[in-house]
């Protein structure tokens, strides 16, 4: 967009905002000096700029009207340096997951609501918000994370917003498939499915997706189905219809009351021992996600169900370990 033609947009955003009744075509065509064409390209331009501002209806005269309404955005602020440090600490702990797609959009939301403010004090709050960052070991976090492809945070958004079908390249293979939604963990899956494979829900490692392509086809999701409901079938993200059963920790009296301030499981349940342990038990599967995570209490844990999770954690449990989770 040309300059001339931006300032002609704002004029008009401006000069919308101001008329109780808006603006009609023939008014625009009048003020700006420009053909019935051009001020329809105006209007339509307007739209585009401020989709949810901009306000559409007809007149008695049954002419269309363009009416700018004041939106609750532009006369947000931050309401003080806590508020700031919560969204910085937000978009960087998405970054740090990789999620680059919701750590933009929100570094976006911020942005314009330090915009509001007074420069000087815009710079003091920022300021303030990197030195918390900081001092929480946020701002330069160490380790390992799974970096997921912007363009298929882009695909995913859009088809699970339609809910459209979508066309991706998975193992190999391009696969038409329905989105149901996403589950978080170590790592992070769709949970989906695939009709030429059969009905039920399958999962699909987002970092493992290729070339994604929304369709535009709609399909109808399962009104029965619940992300939360779905996701507490596993200990993290990863779901094993074979290995859906009840699990039993028992932590030693030592390990007991910081094993206590863990939420394992969203639906677990807990008891202490006579010996001073405490017991935790819930339903679920994924047991190698089980074992990556009580490989961290060492042998102040042991897995009293089911056998197959005991065999594959008893063998590694170390008792050398200075420090719990």
């Amino acid at each position: 967009m040309s300059f001339e033609k931006a300032r002609d947009l704002l004029a008009l955003a401006d000069h919308a905002a101001a008329q109780y009744r808006g603006v009609s075509l023939q008014e625009i065509a009048e003020r700006f000096g420009v053909s019935h064409r051009t001020a329809q390209r105006m209007t339509a331009a307007l739209e585009q700029a401020f989709p949810h501002a901009v306000e559409v209806f007809e007149d008695e005269e049954r002419r269309k009207r363009w009416k700018l309404r004041e939106q609750p955005i532009a006369r947000m602020r931050l309401g003080g340096d806590a508020e700031l440090e919560a969204l910085e600490y937000a978009v960087a702990r998405l970054a740090d997951l990789g999620d680059d797609r919701h750590a933009g959009t929100l570094a976006s939301l911020r942005d314009r609501l330090l915009a509001a403010l007074p420069s000087t004090e815009a710079r003091r709050m920022e300021a303030e918000a990197e030195a918390m960052l900081e001092a929480f070991g946020i701002a330069a976090r160490p380790g390992p994370a799974v970096r997921i492809d912007p363009e298929v945070s882009e695909a995913l958004a859009a088809a699970l917003r339609g809910p459209y079908r979508l066309m991706m390249s998975y193992s190999g293979e391009r696969r038409l498939i329905e989105p149901y939604g996403v589950l978080l963990g170590a790592r992070r899956y769709l949970v989906a499915r695939q009709p030429d494979k059969g009905p039920e829900l399958r999962h699909f490692r987002i970092d493992r997706i290729e070339a994604p392509e929304v369709t535009g086809q709609y399909f109808a999701r399962d009104p029965g189905f619940d992300i939360d409901a779905h996701a507490a079938r596993a200990f993290g993200s990863y779901q094993h219809e074979a290995e859906l059963g009840e699990v039993i920790w028992h932590f030693t009296p030592e390990a007991a009351e910081r094993a206590a301030e863990w939420r394992f499981h969203p639906d677990q349940q807990t008891r202490p021992l006579p010996d001073g342990g405490l017991e935790v038990r819930f339903r679920a599967s994924g047991h190698l996600e089980m074992a990556w995570h009580l490989y961290q209490w060492g042998d102040s844990v042991t897995v009293m169900a089911p056998e197959a999770l005991a065999t594959l954690v008893h063998p590694g449990r170390r008792e050398d370990f200075d420090a719990l989770p």
